[in-house]
């Protein structure tokens, strides 16, 4: 499972009308269940489709405090492996055949992508909204443990009593947005590289 965090002024109804916009089409159907604050997308191929494989995906959408979570479950690809391995199969004995698998080839191809393409629609409506993995500006203020005085980011001492803040600056991680520590070197979520 892929988790990311988007940070600002974004609902999981935003991300939602986009999925199903982009995704309910073709050979494509987006459900969405759940209502709020927590909303569940799942993106399939029709059963009874003309051309690929059987491919399904879950996206599981939450509020967090000043934004989002998104979940993007592993996807069911046996039905894509199967006809890809079917075109395979007839290709080999009779190399004609793939002509007239064109449709399912292609299909297929589309079906291995849908998870790349689920997060594609998903940044760009979050850089639509204006938001991101950067935390909000809520959110990077640091209080104070003396006086509990929000403090903007960058202070070295509390702008109210003089207390000194230190180096607990908050922060996030560039690729997935959760939030992490100065001394992390590796996103405890994601697992890239700080």
């Amino acid at each position: 499972m892929d988790q990311r965090i988007y940070h600002g002024n974004i609902k999981p109804k935003d991300i939602s009308r986009n999925l199903m916009a982009h995704f309910n089409k073709g050979n494509m159907r987006v459900q969405q269940y759940g209502k709020g604050g927590k909303l569940t997308v799942q993106i399939a191929t029709i059963r009874q489709s003309r051309t690929g494989g059987q491919t399904a995906l879950t996206i599981d959408i939450q509020t967090v405090e000043d934004g989002i979570s998104i979940n993007v479950g592993k996807q069911a690809w046996i039905g894509v492996a199967a006809s890809l391995g079917f075109t395979a199969l007839t290709a080999l004995r009779n190399p004609i055949t793939i002509l007239h698998r064109l449709d399912d080839l292609a299909q297929d191809i589309e079906s291995l992508q849908l998870t790349d393409e689920v997060w594609k629609v998903i940044d760009a409506t979050a850089r639509n909204l204006g938001t991101g993995h950067e935390l909000s500006k809520r959110l990077k203020r640091l209080t104070c443990e003396h006086c509990g005085t929000a403090n903007p980011v960058g202070e070295a001492s509390c702008i109210a009593c003089g207390a000194p803040l230190g180096t607990s600056q908050p922060n996030t991680c560039k690729k997935c947005g959760f939030v992490i520590s100065s001394q992390e070197i590796v996103c405890p979520n994601c697992k890239q590289p700080i």
